[in-house]
């Protein structure tokens, strides 16, 4: 069965001036669509299909790495936002304060390494063993071809944020982290609930 472009869980109208309807038409509809194309007609044929996404991503190179792992990491990506303003669960702020000192620091830090990651690829919050670490991947490199368990992501290629902040990748990354992240979701990637939901196959 071949991959499907997955739906947004929520309207592309529904941030506002944070994520435009333009980026989301471009950023879901263009860009998160034609890698699943293009992973759909890598596969076709070949002992990867029928396989789920994620065993794909780890076993698979060049494009068809780059391909599916952007299917993966997008998929992941859309779910780590809400166009609701949410708290920090109980249980995933105390672990953010145990291994970060504090939220702001934590968010400081987040941010540091978005903004800091030299063209394009993704920020994450994982889970090593029982320690949160902040981290970023290049390019389409995903931290489920890596063993990690990743909690949250944000995108830092210049098709998540351009239309709306140009080159102001700063802004873009301070905007999503104080304001559109599903929190809730974040709390339950600490048992892998988000690799699942993200999976398809």
């Amino acid at each position: 069965m071949a991959f499907e472009l997955p739906a947004l869980p929520y309207g592309k109208t529904d941030f506002g001036d944070l994520i435009s309807e333009e980026t989301f038409n471009y950023h879901h509809g263009k860009h998160h669509n034609a890698y699943v194309t293009k992973t759909n007609d890598a596969i076709a044929g070949t002992a990867h299909e029928g396989k789920k996404l994620s065993e794909i991503v780890k076993t698979a190179d060049g494009g068809l790495f780059n391909n599916s792992a952007q299917v993966w990491n997008h998929s992941f990506y859309w779910l780590c936002l809400s166009p609701e303003k949410k708290e920090i669960p109980a249980n995933l702020k105390s672990r953010i304060e145990a291994d970060f000192g504090s939220v702001e620091e934590f968010k400081e830090k987040f941010k540091a390494e978005a903004v800091g990651h030299f063209s394009n690829g993704w920020a994450w919050l994982i889970l090593n063993g029982d320690k949160l670490e902040i981290t970023s991947l290049h390019d389409a490199d995903s931290p489920i071809a890596h063993d990690m368990k990743p909690l949250l992501t944000l995108d830092v290629w210049e098709h998540a944020y351009y239309l709306d902040y140009q080159n102001m990748r700063p802004d873009y990354v301070s905007a999503l982290l104080d304001n559109a992240i599903d929190w809730d979701f974040v709390a339950k990637n600490l048992d892998g609930e988000g690799v699942s939901r993200a999976d398809q196959g």
